[in-house]
């Protein structure tokens, strides 16, 4: 057999599996995987000795090129997928959205149209539900049957995304038949907005005002009313970006009970806290995005969920605004600061420190947390999310020693700040390929923008 590419030597790490072998990588797809391949059998030979392969990363909550705020997030799906690349990523999930009056089908077009020549890894949709009378039900049945097997509703933001529970209930009896997974914004937005009001009219608007309006008490009822609406309509409930204990209990009690109830969290609420607001000036405006930051203590809370599987998948909600032009629109008024973080290149190497490096859990799990269970339950495994014979050669030659600190000097996303700034991490990418490409060698883009595909995704199925 022959084969484009051989990766020689390495430790395969899976979600189950941890072992010496080749890969052998013909057409895009894993072609042969043996503990010794023929080195003249491959056009191109990549040694992986002293490192893991691994998978390739796959970050299920992006916002890339999205208006928000009266702007627009900094990364567009050219700079946003090379910066993912760069971390390990080598598939992204972002979100379309529908507006009032609009059709789903013409928020899914509006964003291929974005996507489409620019990415450089593969992609695929979730769909932003605000809108949903009785004659759209088919609408969802019809993007599923496309491949866009997902959809997010928002709990939040009353007047822009937020809606009400009736539509949360029709969409999740709607997913309940056609196998779609229904993602929610958990927090209890016209609670919040109360609040918000009232700490504007007290003169409250410095930026740490918007995590001390925004109490972890909203974000679990929130997800508790979300998990209670699932188990009403039959359906499987996903809730985005967990920030805190309080909306952890409300899943880990839900699954305790046999329910399909999967939750993910981001680095930003594991490796940051409020405190981060605590620096001079209008320097707070870069931590804005939602859920807040919150005490430091939810930190350990949340690590312990990844470990003992009461969070499935660690995503980044990569949303990014420059701290200049952009995040300044909010001065004198924290409710104006466009809402979102930079963190679509760190992703892995977070998870590695604080997770594998950190002994809190296994390399497999690590894997599980950051590329199987995201392909499992957004349909894309076993063409991802795993290295088997006939998956997708997306792999990571991962270096578990290599250690590097983050900055923005060095960063590849399109944007003036990093939230993580000086944090130190140990483990990183040497090479990436995606279907059978390298794109990433040695700290180097080596791809091509607009080389993504589009990957049709299957309906839900579970973990």
């Amino acid at each position: 057999m022959q084969f484009d590419t051989l990766i020689q030597g390495g430790t395969i790490v899976t979600a189950a599996d941890t072992y010496v072998s080749d890969i052998g990588i013909a057409d895009g797809r894993i072609a042969a995987i043996a503990s010794a391949l023929p080195r003249e059998a491959a056009r191109q030979v990549l040694s992986a000795q002293g490192l893991y392969v691994i998978p390739g990363g796959i970050d299920v909550h992006t916002h890339l090129d999205m208006p928000f705020g009266g702007t627009t997030s900094a990364d567009d799906f050219e700079s946003g997928t090379i910066a993912a690349a760069h971390g390990g990523t080598t598939t992204l999930i972002d979100f379309a959205i529908q507006y009032k009056g609009q059709t789903l089908r013409t928020a899914f077009d509006t964003w291929m149209k974005k996507a489409d020549g620019r990415a450089a890894i593969d992609y695929a949709f979730h769909c932003i539900v605000t809108d949903l009378p009785d004659a759209r039900l088919e609408e969802m049945d019809a993007l599923v049957r496309d491949g866009v097997a997902s959809f997010k509703l928002f709990m939040a933001y009353p007047g822009v995304f937020m809606v009400d529970d009736g539509l949360i209930f029709k969409a999740m009896s709607q997913a309940a038949r056609n196998g779609a997974l229904i993602c929610m914004h958990a927090e209890n937005g016209s609670a919040i907005d109360v609040i918000v009001r009232r700490a504007l009219a007290e003169g409250k608007t410095a930026p740490k005002y918007h995590a001390l309006t925004r109490p972890t008490t909203a974000e679990a009822e929130a997800t508790a009313r979300a998990i209670a609406l699932a188990e009403m309509a039959g359906a499987p409930v996903y809730i985005v970006h967990l920030s805190c204990n309080d909306a952890l209990e409300k899943v880990r009690e839900a699954r305790d009970r046999g329910l399909p109830a999967y939750a993910e969290t981001c680095p930003q609420y594991l490796f940051l806290s409020i405190e981060n607001f605590d620096v001079p000036g209008f320097e707070g405006a870069k931590y804005v995005f939602t859920p807040p930051l919150r005490e430091k203590w939810h930190q350990e809370k949340l690590w312990a969920g990844l470990a003992h599987d009461d969070l499935q998948v660690v995503s980044t909600d990569h949303c990014p605004f420059c701290y200049k032009e952009q995040k300044e629109m909010g001065k004198g008024d924290f409710t104006k600061i466009p809402n979102g973080g930079p963190g679509i290149e760190h992703r892995l190497s977070l998870v590695y420190t604080g997770g594998v490096a950190a002994r809190r859990f296994s390399a497999n799990r690590f894997v599980e947390l950051v590329s199987t269970a995201p392909a499992k339950l957004f349909g894309l495994y076993p063409r991802k999310g795993t290295i088997a014979v006939g998956s997708d050669a997306d792999l990571v030659l991962w270096d578990p020693n290599k250690e590097e600190t983050i900055s923005a000097a060095t960063h590849h996303m399109r944007v003036d700040y990093s939230m993580f700034e000086g944090i130190k991490v140990k483990g990183a990418p040497r090479q990436v390929l995606v279907a059978g490409r390298l794109v990433i060698d040695n700290g180097k883009f080596v791809g091509k923008a607009g080389s993504g595909r589009f990957v049709k995704r299957n309906t839900y199925t579970g973990l």
